[in-house]
Formats: C-alpha cells, sequence, structure tokens
C-alpha cells in the first residue's frame, strides 16, 4: 500500500485535514503491489486476456485493503478516457468515473454494507436491478461488504443472480470471515486473499508518506508502529497519525513508547536475559522498572514472548537477522541469545508465557500476575532438559539393580553405599512361572574377602531348571489394573473417566457373551453403533493398562444392563401387586397404581448376607415387606 502522493494539503487548517489513513488510500494497482503481488499479477493476467469473471471475492484481516481494492477494480472495468475504453490495469491517467468510483457516489457502482442490510429483501432490490443497464458506465458493479452478515435467505436469493448475471453486472464481494461465506456462494466467484503486510513493508510505506508530509521520524519508532498494527496498513496509518499529533510533530521512539504502553526492547532483551540465567532478584527488579515507568504488564509479557519467537527463529532462520524492522540491540543481542540458549528452554519458556500471558490479562492485579508467571519462568531456567533428565534418570538406574555389583562383605555394593532393600519383584527371576529367589550369602562367609565371598555362592538356582520345564509353564495373561468382571464394571469405568456417552452405549446396545482379562465377547442390539466395539476396545486399554480384543458374537448372550433394569423392575411391580397389604391400599384408593418398588440401600447390602434382618428383607416368595418403600 502506498501513493504516489496526496490529494490535497495535510495542513490541519478548520475541518480540512483528512487522516493518512483516507489522504493516502491507494489509487490503482501500482499501489497494492506492497504486500498484494500475487492478487495484483492474476488481474493483470486477466484484464491482458480479456478473462474477467463476473464476481470476485476479496477476504484478508481489517485494514489490508478489501474495499479499496474493491473500488480500483470498479475502476478498472469501467476506465474510459480519449484514448482508452475497455477495461484495463493501467489507471495512470484518471478516466471519467475514476474520481466518483474512488469516493463511493457513481452511479453505477453501488456499494452495499451487508451488515446493515442482511435480509432477503435488500437482496431481492439488488436482483431487481440488475436487468436494467448501466446509465454511464460500461458495467454496473455491485460491492458487498462483510458480505459474510447476509442471512441464510439472502444467500440463496442471490444465488442464481450470481451464477448467471447479465452481461453488463459485476459482484464485488469483501469479507473478514471467509468461512461464513457458504460454499454455494464461494463456488461462484473468483477468491483472493489479501495477505497480512510484513513490517518491512509497513516501515518503507510509513517512511515514504512522512518524507512527503515532511514529518521527522526514527527508524525504531516507526518499528514500534509496524509491529502494533500487526499487518494492517490502515491501522498502522491511524497509530502514525497518533503518534505524530503526540510527538508534537515528529515520530521518536521514546513518545511511541510511552503512547503505545511499551516497554524499552532494550529492557525487555535484559529481562529475558536475567530469565535465562534464572535470576529471580534482577527479573523482578528490571520487571518493577519497566512498570514504574509506564509499561503495560501484559505488554512486558508479550513482548517477551515476541523476543522468545525472535530467538528460536534465529536459531535456524539466519537471514531472519536482516530483518529491517528489528532494532540493532535485538538483532545482536538476538544472535547471542539463539547461540547459547538451548531449543528446549526456549520453548519451555515459549509454553509458559502463552499460559500467563491470560492470567495477567484476567487478573484484577495484572502487575503481581506478571511477577508470578516471572517467577515460574526464573525457577524452570533451572530445570534440566527432557534429554538430560532421561540421561540422570537412566544413569540412576543403572546404578541399580539393571547393574547389580557383586555384594561387599558387609553385605553392601561394591562401591560401598548404603544397603538399598530388595523388592519382591526384583527377587524374582526375569522368566515367568520360573519363582526363582535371588542368591543369598551364607552367614559364614560374612567378613571375608570378596573372592572368598564368590566362591561360597552357590550357583544361581536358575542354571539348574531344565530348560523344557520353563517351557512347559503358560504364560500367564496380563492382568488388568482394574478389575473387569462385568458389565456393571465397565460402566463403573466410564464413570469415573467421564465417558458418559460410552456408559450410555453400553448400558443400551451391549449384550455380554463372554468376558475375561484381555477379550470382551459381546452381541450388539439393533441400533448400537458398529463402531462401539473398537471404540470400546480402546478405552479398556486406555482403563486398564492391557490391549483388549472385543468382538461380536453371534450367540444371544444376558440381557443389556437396561434390559435386566427393566426386567427387574418389572419383577417387582408384580410382586407388589400381588401382596395382599398393597393391594389393600390400593383399594383405598380407586384409581391409583403402583409406578416403581425401591429398596433401600441398606435393605439390599442385607440381603446379600447370609443371614438378612427379617424386618428389611424380601421373603423368599419376593413379597414387599414393611421396610420397602413403594410409590403409589
Amino acid at each position: 500500500m502506498s501513493d504516489t502522493g496526496p490529494t490535497q494539503t495535510s495542513t490541519p487548517t478548520g475541518n480540512g485535514y483528512r487522516v493518512l489513513a483516507r489522504k493516502y488510500r491507494p489509487k490503482d494497482f501500482s499501489d497494492l503491489m506492497v504486500g498484494q503481488e500475487p492478487m495484483v499479477r492474476t488481474l493483470t493476467n486477466a484484464f491482458e486476456t480479456g478473462r474477467i469473471a463476473q464476481a470476485y471475492m476479496l477476504t484478508g484481516v481489517r485494514g489490508v485493503g478489501k474495499t479499496t481494492t474493491a473500488r480500483i477494480l470498479a475502476r478498472a472495468l469501467n476506465y474510459k478516457t480519449a484514448e482508452i475504453d475497455k477495461p484495463t490495469i493501467d489507471l495512470r491517467i484518471p478516466g471519467e468515473h475514476c474520481q466518483a468510483i474512488m469516493e463511493g457516489r457513481h452511479v453505477d457502482v453501488i456499494e452495499m454494507d451487508a451488515a446493515s442490510h442482511t435480509g432477503i429483501d435488500d437482496i431481492r432490490e439488488i436482483i431487481e436491478q440488475v436487468r436494467y443497464r448501466p446509465v454511464s458506465a460500461r458495467y454496473k458493479v455491485y460491492i458487498i461488504d462483510e458480505v459474510h452478515m447476509l442471512s441464510t435467505q439472502a444467500f440463496n436469493g442471490l444465488l442464481k443472480t450470481l451464477e448467471e448475471p447479465p452481461e453488463h453486472v459485476k459482484f464485488i464481494f469483501a469479507t473478514t470471515e471467509i468461512r461464513k461465506v457458504p460454499i454455494t456462494v464461494l463456488s461462484r466467484c473468483q477468491r483472493f486473499d489479501l495477505r497480512r503486510i510484513s513490517a518491512a513493508d509497513l516501515v518503507g510505506l510509513f517512511s515514504t508518506i512522512l518524507e512527503k508530509e515532511g514529518i521527522p521520524a526514527e527508524p525504531e519508532a516507526l518499528a514500534m508502529v509496524a509491529r502494533a498494527a500487526e499487518g494492517s496498513a490502515r491501522d498502522g496509518l491511524s497509530l502514525l497519525d497518533q503518534a505524530i499529533a503526540h510527538g508534537g510533530g515528529s515520530v521518536q521512539a521514546e513518545t511511541v513508547r510511552g503512547m503505545l504502553g511499551l516497554a524499552d526492547r532494550a529492557r525487555i532483551v535484559d529481562l529475558f536475559e536475567h530469565i535465562v540465567r534464572g535470576d529471580v532478584t534482577a527479573a523482578l527488579s528490571e520487571f518493577g522498572a519497566q512498570y514504574e515507568a509506564g509499561a503495560n504488564p501484559v505488554v512486558v509479557l508479550t513482548d517477551l514472548a515476541d523476543f522468545t519467537h525472535l530467538v528460536t527463529r534465529f536459531k535456524y532462520i539466519p537471514d531472519a537477522a536482516n530483518d529491517p524492522s528489528l532494532s540493532e540491540i535485538e538483532r545482536v543481542r538476538g544472535q547471542e541469545f539463539a547461540d547459547s540458549v538451548a531449543v528446549s528452554t526456549l520453548s519451555r519458556i515459549w509454553q509458559m508465557l502463552l499460559k500467563g500471558i491470560p492470567e495477567a490479562e484476567n487478573s484484577s492485579r495484572p502487575a503481581g500476575a506478571a511477577e508470578m508467571v516471572l517467577i515460574r519462568l526464573t525457577h524452570a531456567a533451572h530445570l534440566p532438559s527432557p534429554e538430560e533428565a532421561a540421561r540422570r534418570l537412566g544413569d540412576f538406574s543403572g546404578s541399580g539393580e539393571g547393574q547389580r555389583p557383586a555384594p561387599s562383605p558387609n553385605g553392601n555394593g561394591a562401591n560401598g553405599g548404603g544397603s538399598r532393600p530388595v523388592s519382591p519383584q526384583h527377587a524374582s527371576v526375569n522368566a515367568r512361572g520360573t519363582e526363582m529367589s535371588a542368591p543369598r550369602v551364607p552367614a559364614e562367609v560374612s567378613g571375608r574377602g570378596p573372592t572368598a565371598m564368590l566362591q561360597s555362592v552357590p550357583t544361581p538356582e536358575r542354571q539348574e531348571v531344565p530348560v523344557g520345564r520353563i517351557e512347559e509353564q503358560p504364560a500367564e495373561k496380563p492382568q488388568p489394573k482394574v478389575p473387569v468382571n462385568s458389565l456393571q464394571d465397565i460402566v463403573e469405568l466410564c464413570t469415573q473417566n467421564r465417558d458418559p456417552k460410552l456408559k450410555a452405549l453400553v448400558r443400551n446396545f451391549v449384550r455380554l457373551v463372554k468376558l475375561e482379562p484381555g477379550r470382551l465377547e459381546m452381541r450388539l442390539v439393533d441400533g448400537g453403533p458398529n463402531t462401539l466395539p473398537g471404540e470400546l476396545g480402546v478405552k479398556l486399554k486406555e482403563w486398564t493398562g492391557i490391549h483388549w480384543i472385543v468382538s461380536i458374537s453371534k450367540e444371544e448372550g444376558a440381557p443389556t444392563l437396561v434390559e435386566a433394569d427393566n426386567n427387574a423392575r418389572e419383577a417387582r411391580l408384580t410382586d407388589a401387586r400381588a401382596d395382599p397389604d398393597v393391594a389393600a391400599i390400593l383399594a383405598q384408593f380407586p384409581g391409583a397404581k403402583i409406578t416403581d418398588v425401591r429398596i433401600r440401600a441398606a435393605e439390599e447390602e442385607n440381603e446379600t448376607e447370609e443371614a438378612p434382618a427379617p424386618a428389611t428383607a424380601e421373603s423368599e416368595e419376593g413379597d414387599i415387606l414393611p421396610g420397602d418403600d413403594i410409590e403409589l
């Protein structure tokens, strides 16, 4: 985004001042070459070959030039001078319709904001107007901004006209939410994704504009504005306007830093150095100084994350140091950190900052939250990397039973260290089924040297066991960490692991045929999903720690848990209806009926005992006793 020159003076006299974003809005395709080269190249070739589409879709973030591009495109479609009377992308000489189109007041270029015209009635008005030819221009162009705001009915009403519009009609759509546009509309348009403008291009644009305005500026200040713009030319120019006013006619780094609430980039680098060194006191002191100078705590953490990302890029992309938007301090010291700080440390800092920034944003005390994040970062600097931790763990394991030295005379290891008790698992043999104990040192060798002790120790028993004996014993099946003996156990696992969907599927659609550790045979009830066996096998492996084979059987199997519950309920209702006392109660309330019979938990426990309490258990005939709850 650039411009050949302003359209009028920028002197703020009266109400004639125009902000930079409007004053230096692109007027032709050559101005759009900053950041949008692929789109310009495609449109240039299309116009030169006469392959002009009936509809265009422009998408991108705010401020990258969607509406401006739509107007330039409408100007190119209706370009006409004394020498040229055809669509062209060469717009250096203003045509008959150019000024009116760029100002949004041409009668044949209709701009509509879909955010305020969302209904089918607005689209119906367009459909009725497209049959009329343009008044003075070559094409009647409809520019619909924020098209994703249209209703579903409006999109459907536009489809037919969009697919086969009259020859004199062109549509240009602009949106920031391309995913909300129906695919049926996208398929009828040529789509152009306007890219974010790089910080380097924005710095160049700002320098050109300020040179034309005669305003001095520091390169570091322009780099700050470019970073804050986040790829949006309009946002950047608005910030630049504000910086000019804030600085009293100049753009200085110190004033821009105060305006944006930024910390000095050099001080951010110093803070990063304190973090990687693990110096908590220095890090908190530096942050406190920046906070007192007016820096926003959230912005400080964000700048730390940006610098962490920059250092990481330097490790793999050395040419990234040539970015003109970087200050000399960022370039030099960033390269030094890239050479000295491990990727694992940078990744850990990055992850902790990503979690810490929202904490500071949502906290009622952002400064305190930011300090806690810095404390975590500095303490994490002392933690070993995953590789180092694994190596230390391996060294520790290697000094134990994996590399067990010969016992010393005093019962300790060969290195004379303290005694370590041997767990029963380590005392058993490696091969399952042999159950050989660890060799014991006879009492009489106590106090002798290592040689005498080794000569006195008998040969381990595992060498005396015949191989055939070991092979004859079948391998022991792996046992699950959690016992699974019934469907109810599986349902309990679903409850414990918070999987209500799988729990409902098991209760309603699984008829148990056979269940043993690692194997489940089931019959799937009609209506059950075919993916249930596979999903159940994956979950059981995750929850129990062993591999499960879940297969479908042709056998009928036991009733599902829901069917079993219903059968038990019907049995209780039948018993209740047959009870004389219940029948007498029902006779006293005409029209009443038994809806449910519930047994108290204490009574159910008593039923499982050998001698249940007679006042709280059911009789052998299933009669309901006085202690039962009956809903009428």
